[in-house]
């Protein structure tokens, strides 16, 4: 659990699509450890900010938060939802592979323009630090998500270059979330309780990096305390198979084989190979760095960082830290009492 008190101590903190699985899980952690000021949740749906303000309402720090409409493409309102904001944690995006490939500058408008419209806010309402929350699939993106992804990264990164350093943006990216909205596990589980026959498996040879909502958290807090700009933050996460997370969750049912879905991959990459060039290992972290940051190495190494060997690739089937079944099964009963 993330515990350094001091950040956001009384400062203001927003959080964009903050009605979603991460913005859920990222204000109660806040509210239960932390002591902000204000903690503004920005999101465009005015039944799930009325869902989530009934949610805390009991909560001792409720007062603090603030839940304001908007969207990210909406670069104006954002300029206003960010006035006296200190920090900004980036989690608003189109992020269904299937429904980014068939609606493409949808994705685009959100992810893409939305990462620019983020940056021009944070710059103008002098923002001290902006945080983005990414993807595994902005690795060697084949699918519109992950390439919009991979281009929202770019934006971030390269922002630091307008600054000088008064306004700090860097990305994190991550892999599934154990339970989030549109992820498998919800949709076997909804699949068990209808008394489906079988579960499908789009290749039986499919991985996945899977990390938990809480831990997800935890390591945005913990990057966005030692952040310096223009960082890529990935966490060492363990990797699982299809199958076995179909056969934890349905022991007694069929795995009928459906075929990869356009625009996915059999195994995912968090770090290529060209990019561990940059790369440098920390603890609980991997850290992609600015080409030719001589700050970033020096003020990382005295953390203990070091650098990863030549032609490092972090991709889920070659993953040290991969899941057997009876692994599979403590994390599907710890995190969603499967």
């Amino acid at each position: 659990m993330f515990n350094n008190k001091k950040l956001f101590l009384n400062k203001n903190i927003i959080i964009t699509g903050g009605t979603g699985t991460f913005g859920q899980a990222f204000v109660k952690t806040v509210l239960d450890n932390l002591k902000p000021n204000k903690l503004i949740i920005l999101s465009r749906d005015e039944n799930k900010q009325y869902l989530m303000a009934e949610k805390f309402s009991k909560h001792p720090k409720f007062k603090c938060l603030r839940f304001f409409i908007g969207d990210v493409r909406d670069e104006s309102r954002l300029e206003m939802a960010m006035r006296d904001v200190d920090y900004v944690v980036h989690a608003a995006a189109l992020k269904h592979v299937p429904v980014a490939e068939y609606n493409p500058f949808e994705c685009i408008k959100t992810n893409v323009y939305g990462a620019e419209n983020i940056v021009n806010a944070a710059i103008k309402t002098k923002v001290k630090k902006v945080i983005a929350l990414s993807t595994d699939k902005a690795a060697n993106p084949i699918n519109l998500y992950g390439a919009s992804k991979l281009a929202s990264d770019k934006i971030f990164v390269a922002a630091n270059n307008l600054t000088g350093g008064k306004t700090l943006f860097s990305v994190v990216r991550y892999g599934n979330v154990i339970g989030s909205r549109g992820s498998v596990i919800l949709l076997y589980k909804k699949l068990i309780d209808e008394n489906s026959s079988f579960l499908p498996i789009t290749d039986p040879r499919m991985t996945r990096f899977w990390i938990s909502v809480e831990s997800g958290v935890d390591f945005v807090l913990s990057s966005m305390s030692i952040m310096l700009g223009g960082e890529i933050f990935i966490p060492k996460i363990p990797s699982a198979k299809i199958t076995d997370i179909a056969t934890a969750m349905g022991p007694s049912l069929k795995q009928k084989i459906i075929g990869i879905r356009n625009g996915e991959k059999l195994h995912e990459t968090m770090i290529n190979n060209d990019d561990a060039r940059n790369t440098l290992t920390l603890k609980n972290k991997y850290i992609i760095i600015p080409s030719n940051e001589d700050r970033h190495f020096s003020t990382l190494t005295k953390l203990g960082a070091k650098k990863v060997k030549e032609n490092f690739c972090y991709q889920s089937d070659k993953n040290p830290e991969t899941l057997n079944l009876n692994q599979v099964k403590k994390i599907l009963h710890k995190f969603l009492k499967f």
